[in-house]
């Protein structure tokens, strides 16, 4: 009897999770078409008006970043794209990068860490250049953990000093718990570890109000259509917008930079991959394992509009290994582009720790 009073108390809290999403997706969508029909009837022509770029901008080609190359997985069967540099034979350091960003986001650090590790940063699975399953489905939580681990192993190495921002931040994070004898280091920027946030947000309507956009991107097609409106005015915000952009301290996007973003999104399909991400993350089962035991360095951006910095600190309730929080005053959400010198040398101060495990060889023989 208590088991069955047991299952249909569970069955109902699972049905009133999902009542609750679909209700706040219904009422996400309700505010997102009354703006649209609001811009619509104030400047039709203007609000459905966007252009496909037709050519990179020189600073994608920039050889002081690496050099473009691909590796197919042979478990999924997809195709990645990454730049690479430093010598094959140094220590592995891979970049995951956040949404909507691509691999170019993580520059200064390849240019900044090729000089003691093979820097590989990677057009994460529907992103850029990397191939772009079709199916929502392709892009469950499991499927992204595994590209990573596939993509270590794929590049001959075992191991690897992960870095990762925003939503390449939770992969890190969960690439860490279930993969602990191939992370020698975590640095993660701006994204708490995902049991900190799955418990944090429900209780803070604060927080919830902050991240009201995931509701809006279960839906299909209305959330890439509004990114498209105004020739992408909707991206261009996100970078450059006094709330939610890059810091007046930091180092700023340069027209060329913000061009770089718009070629890759303006393809035609480029945005429902890394949309798709998002509308998996209310099917991702709970962590039973959870804890981080390698070193991790957390750095966060006082400006973050996204998160609110108490996560970060609840981060610590997870690791059980050395861990290093540092709150970086003036930065945004884009930490690693807005404040590339500072995160740099934080970078520096916490892999040099314990600088005799620093270099060993990690490629599988």
């Amino acid at each position: 009897m208590a088991r069955l009073l047991y299952t249909l108390l569970r069955k109902i809290r699972v049905l009133g999770f999902w009542c609750a999403v679909y209700a706040c997706c219904a009422l996400c969508a309700c505010l997102a078409l009354l703006r649209l029909c609001w811009k619509a009837l104030a400047s039709p022509c203007e609000t459905f008006r966007w252009r496909v770029r037709e050519s990179a901008p020189a600073c994608l080609g920039d050889t002081s970043l690496g050099t473009h190359c691909y590796v197919k997985i042979k478990e999924s069967g997809l195709r990645f794209h990454y730049v690479a540099a430093g010598e094959r034979g140094k220590p592995l350091m891979l970049f995951l990068h956040g949404f909507p960003e691509f691999w170019y986001s993580w520059r200064h650090q390849l240019r900044e860490f090729k000089s003691e590790f093979r820097v590989v940063a990677v057009d994460m699975r529907g992103y850029g250049e990397s191939d772009q399953p079709t199916f929502a489905d392709s892009y469950r939580i499991d499927h992204l953990v595994a590209d990573v681990k596939d993509i270590v192993e794929c590049l001959g190495y075992n191991r690897c000093f992960l870095v990762g921002h925003d939503w390449g931040g939770f992969i890190a994070w969960l690439f860490a718990v279930h993969y602990p004898e191939m992370v020698t280091k975590l640095i993660v920027l701006n994204c708490p570890h995902p049991s900190v946030f799955a418990d944090y947000t429900p209780r803070h309507p604060s927080q919830l109000l902050k991240s009201s956009y995931m509701f809006l991107f279960q839906l299909p097609r209305l959330p890439e259509l509004l990114f498209s409106i105004h020739d992408f005015k909707a991206l261009k915000t996100l970078f450059t917008s006094s709330r939610t952009g890059i810091g007046r301290k930091g180092s700023g996007l340069t027209k060329e930079d913000l061009e770089a973003y718009l070629y890759y999104y303006s393809q035609p399909g480029a945005l429902t991959g890394p949309l798709n991400y998002y509308r998996n993350i209310f099917s991702a089962p709970p962590l039973r394992q959870q804890d981080v035991k390698c070193p991790v360095l957390l750095l966060w951006g006082e400006r973050d509009a996204f998160l609110e910095q108490e996560m970060a600190e609840l981060c610590r309730l997870y690791i059980k290994g050395h861990f290093r929080l540092n709150i970086i005053s003036g930065a945004s959400h884009w930490l690693q582009q807005d404040q590339p010198d500072i995160v740099n040398t934080l970078m520096w101060t916490f892999l040099k720790e314990g600088e005799g495990r620093l270099n060993y060889r990690l490629p599988l023989s």
